[in-house]
C-alpha cells in the first residue's frame, strides 16, 4: 500500500518533498496553490524543474492535489458557481503542470437549493470545466463527505450520479475518506460491515473509480454528519477498520493518506504512519 499525509507546500510546491520524506511518505496529498485565496501565481519553470526532480529523487508518487475548500460547484449563487469553475480550471491547469493524476475536490454544498438541483450544478460545472480542457490529463476525484449542512456527497448515490451525469466520465475518480464515510452512517468498522459497504460502493459507484483513500479516524460518532478528524486509532473508526482497507488486495497501489492533526515538527504523522504500517498483514 502507498501510505503518506498532505503535505505543506510552503516555501513552494518543491518543498513538499523534503517534508514528505522526512516523515516516511510513500505517497502524498498537496495543495497545488494557496488554499485561502481564489487567486494563484503562475507556476514557474524553475520550480515545475525542482518539483519533478525532487519527486524523481525521492520517489514518492503519487502525488494527489486536494482542491480549495473555497470552491462550490453546487452552488445556486452563478457569481460564485462561475467563480469556481474558473478556479476548478486553474487547478487543473496546475495539476497537469505536475504530472499530478488525481485532483481531489468535495463536491459541493446546495445551500437550500436541494439536492437534485445542486447535484444538477455539480454536473454542469464539470462538463464545463472538462470542455475548456479537453486535454488535460488530471481526473477529478470526488471525495466522500460527512453531510454537514447541505453539502452532498455524503451518499454513493450522490456520487453515482455526478459521474453519470458527465458527458466525460471517464475522467472522474472517487476519493473514499474513511472519518466522513463513518460520518455519513457507513459501518466498515467489522468484516460483516465492511464487506457490505464495499458491496454497495461496487454496485452503486463501481470500485473501478476507487482511486484515493483518505485514512483519517473521526472525533465524531457513526452517522453524526460531523466533519472532524483524529489520529489512527483514536476516534471512532477504531484500529480494525483501518486494518480491513489496508489488508483489501483490491487496494493495492492506491494511495492511502492523512489529513490528521499535526504540529510543526510532524510527529504526529510519523506515529500515525508508524500504527497504519503495523496494520499491514505480512
Amino acid at each position: 500500500m502507498r501510505l503518506g499525509a498532505h503535505m505543506s507546500i510552503s516555501g513552494g510546491v518543491d518543498t513538499a518533498f523534503d517534508r514528505g520524506q522526512q516523515v516516511g511518505c510513500e505517497a502524498m496529498q498537496i495543495f497545488t496553490k494557496n488554499n485561502n485565496q481564489w487567486r494563484a501565481a503562475p507556476l514557474e519553470e524553475k520550480t515545475l524543474m525542482r518539483y519533478h526532480r525532487r519527486q524523481a529523487e525521492t520517489g514518492i508518487t503519487p502525488v494527489v492535489a486536494h482542491a480549495s475548500y473555497l470552491l462550490n460547484l453546487a452552488s445556486p449563487k452563478d457569481e460564485l458557481w462561475h467563480k469556481s469553475i474558473d478556479a476548478l480550471q486553474v487547478e487543473m491547469e496546475r495539476c497537469d503542470a505536475l504530472a499530478i493524476p488525481h485532483l481531489v475536490i468535495h463536491p459541493g454544498s446546495h445551500v437550500g437549493s436541494g439536492e437534485e438541483v445542486g447535484i444538477a450544478r455539480i454536473v454542469e460545472a464539470l462538463n464545463i470545466a472538462h470542455d475548456r480542457l479537453p486535454e488535460a490529463q488530471v481526473k477529478i476525484s470526488l471525495e466522500t463527505t460527512a453531510g454537514q449542512g447541505t453539502n452532498l456527497g455524503h451518499r454513493f448515490e450522490h456520487l453515482a450520479l455526478m459521474i453519470e451525469g458527465v458527458e466525460a466520465d471517464h475522467r472522474l475518480s472517487v476519493c473514499y475518506d474513511t472519518c466522513h464515510t463513518l460520518a455519513a452512517s457507513y459501518d466498515f468498522r467489522t468484516p460483516a460491515g465492511y464487506a457490505q459497504v464495499f458491496k454497495e460502493f461496487d454496485e452503486i459507484i463501481g470500485l473501478d473509480r476507487l482511486a484515493v483513500f483518505h485514512l483519517n479516524d473521526s472525533k465524531q460518532g457513526l452517522g453524526s454528519r460531523r466533519d472532524r478528524h483524529a489520529h489512527v486509532g483514536e476516534g471512532s473508526v477504531g484500529l480494525e477498520g483501518f486494518r480491513l482497507i489496508l489488508n483489501d488486495p483490491r487496494f493495492e497501489g492506491i494511495p492511502m493518506l492523512l489529513e490528521t492533526p499535526k504540529s510543526k515538527d510532524m510527529h504526529e504523522d510519523m506515529e500515525n504512519l508508524a500504527r497504519l504500517r503495523a496494520l499491514i498483514a505480512v
